[in-house]
């Protein structure tokens, strides 16, 4: 045979099983990864709302590649009975973290932390920004009212900020009667508030005006605003003071007095007096 031939053929066969290494080595990696192992967790198989109790009805199971999540829940059973303290959506892995602790039941209860607590704030839908307070944003309170200092004053009520940057647990609507017996809407807005400040909060709803301010849930600095009264809505402007113009006074200084000088005058046993006047300026 061509010593020719048989080198095209040995380079042909070299490159052929090069070839064919690179397609075994990507095909290879492609199953492994389909085959990749996975786990069984529990997740929910429909929306479930914040202070839900959760229901074997509640729950499904979906298969999830590893690493699993921190927190993740692998049977039912660690999920059946316990209280939501997240909305959870539909298909969504159920996480330790969302669920409240074994024991402590469903409702606002089970959303509130360790030494905080829920305050119940009536407002109505304007002081209610309008319907835009909704759970997780965050407000701040304002009063507004007369203090006990001012109640011989004309001054007039006064506003100023009590709380800032407090987180809002729930919002809806409470069915009241009115002085007529007829049932009326008020809405109701409940904040996390430590204990100190429910105490104020709890006053402030008796004696004052509340109104919420919405701000955003990134803005944490604490503002410290004076206050506004109505004296600074609907007081004068002063205007500046107007100069007097100066006035030229002149001032007279009195002339000394002339002085008188006595002179005795002997002429012989004659003896006269003469009287001189002199200026002081001579």
């Amino acid at each position: 045979m061509n010593r020719r031939l048989l080198i095209i053929l040995l380079c042909a066969f070299i490159i052929a099983a090069g070839c064919s290494y690179l397609v075994f080595r990507v095909v290879g990696n492609r199953l492994i990864a389909g085959h990749q192992k996975t786990t069984r967790v529990v997740a929910a198989a429909s929306d479930i709302k914040l202070g839900s109790v959760i229901r074997a009805v509640d729950l499904t199971t979906i298969e999830i590649a590893n690493p699993l999540p921190k927190g993740v829940i692998l049977n039912t059973k660690d999920a059946i009975g316990r209280g939501v303290i997240s909305d959870l959506y539909l298909g969504e892995p159920i996480l330790d973290n969302r669920l409240a602790a074994p024991g402590s039941g469903g409702g606002l209860a089970a959303t509130i932390p360790q030494g905080m607590r829920a305050c119940a704030v009536k407002v109505d839908d304007v002081v209610g920004v309008a319907g835009f307070v909704t759970p997780g944003m965050r407000v701040d309170v304002l009063i507004s009212g007369k203090s006990p200092a001012m109640a011989t004053s004309n001054e007039g009520p006064i506003t100023r900020t009590l709380l800032q940057s407090i987180q809002v647990l729930s919002a809806g609507t409470d069915i009241q009667k009115d002085a007529e017996g007829k049932p009326k809407q008020v809405q109701v807005v409940n904040l996390l508030v430590n204990p100190q400040q429910a105490e104020l909060l709890s006053l402030a709803g008796s004696e004052t005006h509340i109104q919420l301010v919405l701000r955003n849930p990134l803005d944490t600095a604490i503002a410290t605003p004076p206050g506004t009264g109505m004296a600074q809505l609907f007081g004068a402007v002063k205007a500046p003071a107007k100069l007097q113009p100066a006035v030229l006074t002149h001032k007279t200084v009195p002339r000394p007095a002339a002085r008188i000088y006595l002179v005795e005058v002997f002429n012989g046993a004659k003896r006269s007096e003469e009287k001189f006047v002199s200026d002081e300026g001579k």
